[in-house]
């Protein structure tokens, strides 16, 4: 199952999406331009390039296998005709550039067309080489290999908003790196304790703040956000902020600890608020507030009553993703049985709609899905009890500018937009 999806992402411009899977590939879709006589297909995305990105590895002092998954992908901001992308394995980081050939030189003086070189004494007169139209080339090049900085599997990889340093995380270490600066990187977050057996928490998750480039949070398996500011100190083991929710000790049982996980945290793009998705629910936190958070959004609070073989399956585990849409006034995350929830912040209304084969002909509209939770089932509802655990989605993007939406559902990307009038 090389070609399930680990990762998606829009570059900034939105006019390119990159999905990374477990077999190590890279698939970048580009966004097609409009034409008057194809007003339909207002911006349909398509292959635009695909490469190998990580291959499968062998740690030969731990006898452990590297596998070749891609677990995130981060664009850069374009500055010139290529573009530059992060994508990140459990161990390595690689940053490649993709670029566009169009052109290629003919007519050179010590080569024949086909390559061969020419015997120095037949060359009578010089020639200037002349650039000729081809056939577009897509290239991707690795242009550094960020490698042996984490002991542990990375989770997350952010770029700062200096555009110079991004952060990657793993579970107990967070590593500041300078995009030109391959052999080293400064340490500025670690949380493992001396005695390993004292480890009570796990870093899960780790982003930059979209304008200020001192100050980054991450998330940890205790249900805690940390935020933490590099001027203070070189290393930011001391928190600045702390967020977390005070338990209610009512609703406390054997998942508790579990399900407060946070498997996910965005900054809004106003940097004003964060995002967090625990296992039930996603809630929005204003950095101000450190106590609480100021919205909580059930994802699937039918599940509560199911939390016992959810564990024995394995489920409870399962990490998914958040994402704002480009004026935060929306937030959209995954559930299971190919559902995503999408909620409105202003008017608080939520919808649950379903990404699949059955009922995503092209230019169909989805319909609102509902799960039944007790009582009697009505013609539309689909029943707690038929929800199927193995497809779910984890992974979601926001177009940055506009109401289009990917989403990955298993081995199968689905863009959805706005419904055109």
């Amino acid at each position: 199952m090389a070609d399930i999806i680990s990762t998606v992402e829009f570059n900034y411009s939105g006019e390119l999406l990159a999905t990374g899977d477990k077999g190590g590939r890279v698939v970048i879709f580009q966004r097609e331009q409009e034409s008057k006589n194809r007003l339909l297909s207002r911006g349909e995305y398509n292959v635009y390039s695909t490469f190998q990105s990580h291959e499968p590895e062998f740690d030969y002092l731990k006898s452990l296998e590297i596998e070749e998954k891609i677990n995130k992908i981060r664009w850069l901001p374009q500055q010139n005709a290529a573009h530059f992308l992060l994508s990140a394995n459990d161990k390595t980081i690689k940053l490649w550039k993709i670029s566009e050939r169009d052109k290629r030189a003919e007519g050179y003086n010590l080569k024949d067309e086909d390559g061969r070189l020419r015997d120095p004494f037949r060359i009578t007169t010089l020639r200037v080489p002349v650039l000729m139209p081809m056939d577009l080339m897509v290239e991707a090049s690795p242009r550094r290999i960020f490698a042996n900085a984490h002991t542990y599997h990375i989770n997350s990889i952010s770029v700062n908003s200096d555009y110079e340093t991004y952060l990657s995380a793993d579970d107990l270490r967070i590593n500041l790196w300078h995009l030109e600066i391959t052999d080293r990187s400064f340490n500025i977050v670690d949380i493992k304790p001396a005695n390993m057996e004292e480890l009570t928490e796990v870093i899960t998750a780790a982003e930059c703040h979209p304008h200020q480039c001192n100050v980054f949070v991450y998330s940890s398996s205790k249900g805690t956000i940390r935020l933490c500011d590099m001027r203070a100190a070189a290393l930011c083991d001391r928190h600045s902020k702390f967020f977390e929710e005070p338990e209610d000790p009512s609703s406390r049982s054997f998942f508790s600890e579990i399900i407060s996980s946070i498997s996910d945290v965005k900054f809004s793009h106003s940097g004003r608020y964060m995002m967090t998705r625990d296992y039930l629910s996603v809630k929005v936190w204003d950095l101000n507030m450190e106590n609480r958070p100021v919205e909580t959004y059930q994802v699937h609070e039918y599940l509560r009553s199911k939390l016992c073989s959810l564990y024995e399956n394995d489920c409870i585990f399962d990490k998914f993703e958040c994402c704002w849409n480009g004026s935060d006034s929306a937030i959209m995350t995954g559930s299971y049985n190919n559902f995503f929830r999408m909620f409105d912040r202003n008017t608080r209304r939520d919808i649950t709609l379903e990404a699949s084969r059955e009922n995503s002909k092209p230019r169909a509209m989805l319909k609102p899905r509902k799960v039944c939770t007790g009582g009697k089932r009505k013609k539309d509802e689909i029943s707690v009890d038929s929800l199927d655990f193995n497809k779910k989605i984890l992974h979601t993007a926001w177009h940055p500018k506009e109401n289009v939406i990917a989403v990955a559902a298993t081995n199968n990307l689905y863009i959805f937009q706005d419904k055109i009038n």
